[in-house]
């Protein structure tokens, strides 16, 4: 019995120290990025919007998942150090968020229903956080891309906020959009391709089972 506690304890401390920034084995985290111009996809009807999550191989995971979602892309945003890598952002001095863009169908899903799933996806009324990933490219975020998306990401935190849906009010920055960084191509579909890893099967795996049940009637078929 002692030594399944000492086991189980272990188990949970490991848990604990699971982090997005320590997850990786990676050998190329000072590589430069290049910056994504400010266009939506060539396809008629194909928009872009911009969130800011926490970790955004987990918001990735999520939002791929979503009918009329047709790609997203995990980057940086929001700060002012140009072409960062990884690395950079990890450190949290580049004022950069790590983000996911998202570029969807307008005829398959709205911007309104792009905004219930990221406030879904993640926690809005920690600040700076999202369980053991700490700092300011953790923040959440709304990077807008005209002010159609501004007023309705301001409408909808506003009455997230009057309805008491969370135990504290939300923190998330809404903010213009400027210039996306797509990171190393080791982030790319980092759940699909890592599945295996603690980070995956501890943080990324509950936050994909529970959107699931959440947006079940949203869901790309299963190929």
């Amino acid at each position: 019995m002692k030594t399944f506690s000492y086991l189980f304890s272990v188990i949970l401390t490991g848990i604990a120290l699971v982090s997005c920034a320590q997850q990786p084995k990676i050998n190329n985290m000072d590589s430069k990025t290049e910056p994504i111009a400010n266009k939506p996809m060539p396809a008629t009807g194909i928009d872009t919007a911009t969130f800011g999550g926490g970790c955004f191989w987990c918001v990735e995971a999520q939002f791929q998942l979503l009918k009329g979602v047709v790609k997203v892309e995990s980057g940086y945003s929001g700060g002012h150090v140009k072409n960062p890598s990884y690395r950079e952002v990890c450190n949290g001095t580049t004022g950069h968020a790590e983000v996911t863009q998202v570029y969807f169908d307008r005829s398959q899903i709205s911007y309104e229903e792009l905004l219930e799933a990221f406030w879904q996806a993640h926690d809005p009324t920690t600040l700076n956080r999202q369980g053991n990933d700490v700092g300011t490219q953790y923040r959440s975020a709304i990077f807008y891309h005209n002010p159609e998306q501004k007023k309705l990401a301001e409408e909808y935190k506003k009455k997230l906020d009057a309805s008491g849906a969370f135990n504290g009010p939300i923190v998330t920055e809404i903010t213009p959009f400027t210039v996306f960084y797509k990171a190393e191509n080791y982030h790319q579909d980092y759940f699909e391709l890592n599945g295996s890893e603690p980070y995956c099967q501890f943080v990324i795996s509950p936050k994909v089972d529970k959107f699931k049940k959440v947006f079940q009637n949203k869901l790309k078929e299963k190929k």
